[in-house]
């Protein structure tokens, strides 16, 4: 029986070439080469003005909320249901995060939560399109700009996702993305800062290369104390590569999603959803089971195990963690624990689209004693 992984990249004679070529010829006058050309690419894609490649989307947004000002004393707003990674920077700065409610049913964050929480100590909105769902961003915008409080797209995993031809990431005062070993797109590890601002962007630039201004003249000379965030030419070849099939690996994603949702059609599940005139990336298929079904997750993911399937919890609510003051978000409560994540890759064939499938099903019959 061969292993469904929950996630793996796809990578063809293209991506070793260029990374071949990285290695043996990228060095000296050369070594920021394919970094320069996988940025041309992703703004390209994304149609925004600028885009730095990182070393994690975490760095891109460290530095974006850096340049923005945002420090001791500040707060910023967040969905409660998220990764870690979505937060970090916040406390690396000394800031304060403020978990905000998610909605229902694109599990992403509640504008009138968002609305409800913010005070004069508020610094920014960081609006993360989960799953590749996407946030709703008129809704966010408009508070943002009423309150003149700016809001940052964390788009980890939304590459492929939009609003019509806008895409997920061009519309906020920035927006990070990843390139980890389990995204659409991937560099192994890395990320990339993306904006319309002129003036946010050669602030980050700044601080990607230790402080030091590209209009400094005056050799190792800091302008500030910034950050070493860089992305390596070798690892922006593979996503220079990547960018060439970006095309083919969004349209690998909704394919399995496709699949996932007409095999799983008529059981008592939420998925990801597509509301009218987006398209969705599907970065991770997400089952969110419904209340009215006895559901035990744990008993689930034991059951994908003993039949060599991966699977992945839900996110935590951040609130839950010990790291921050608990909050009672209770969208967030309720999901967290009947959602899972289910494999997704691009060579996922249909066979194993319904092993997974039946895995679920005979669950669910079982523990609703059908």
């Amino acid at each position: 029986m061969n292993r469904i992984a929950y996630t793996k990249p796809s990578i063809t004679e293209l991506e070793v070439r260029y990374a071949t070529d990285a290695v043996t010829t990228g060095w000296g006058e050369r070594c920021y080469e394919y970094i320069g050309k996988f940025e041309h690419a992703f703004r390209s894609h994304l149609g925004v003005k600028h885009a730095i490649a990182t070393s994690s989307c975490t760095g891109a947004l460290h530095m974006g909320l850096s340049a923005l000002g945002i420090g001791r004393g500040d707060e910023v707003i967040l969905a409660d249901i998220n990764w870690i990674a979505s937060v970090a920077p916040v406390t690396y700065l000394g800031a304060t995060p403020v978990f905000a409610d998610i909605l229902p049913d694109s599990w992403c964050l509640d504008p009138e939560k968002v609305e409800a929480a913010i005070t004069p100590r508020t610094k920014a909105i960081i609006a993360v399109h989960l799953y590749g769902n996407l946030c709703d961003m008129d809704a966010l915008l408009e508070i943002g700009e009423r309150h003149g409080i700016p809001v940052i797209e964390d788009a980890a995993e939304a590459i492929g996702s939009s609003w019509g031809s806008v895409r997920a990431g061009s519309r906020g005062a920035f927006a990070a993305f990843s390139f980890h070993g389990t995204k659409t797109v991937t560099t192994g590890e890395g990320g990339m800062f993306v904006t319309n601002d002129d003036t946010l962007y050669e602030t980050v630039l700044t601080l990607s290369n230790h402080g030091r201004s590209r209009q400094q003249t005056k050799q190792f000379w800091p302008d500030m104390i910034g950050y070493k965030y860089k992305m390596s030419n070798v690892q922006a070849a593979i996503g220079l590569a990547q960018m060439e099939r970006i095309q083919d690996l969004i349209d690998g994603k909704r394919r399995v999603f496709n699949l996932y949702s007409r095999h799983l059609g008529g059981l008592p599940v939420a998925m990801n959803p597509e509301p009218p005139g987006t398209t969705n990336g599907y970065w991770m298929p997400t089952i969110i089971v419904d209340d009215s079904v006895g559901f035990d997750r744990d008993k689930l993911l034991t059951d994908f195990k003993a039949n060599a399937i991966d699977g992945r919890i839900y996110f935590w609510p951040l609130s839950m963690l010990p790291h921050f003051p608990s909050t009672q978000n209770n969208v967030a409560r309720r999901l967290y624990a009947r959602g899972v994540n289910l494999p997704t890759y691009h060579d996922l064939t249909d066979d194993d689209v319904i092993r997974v499938t039946n895995i679920v099903k005979a669950h669910l019959t079982r523990e609703s004693g059908a």
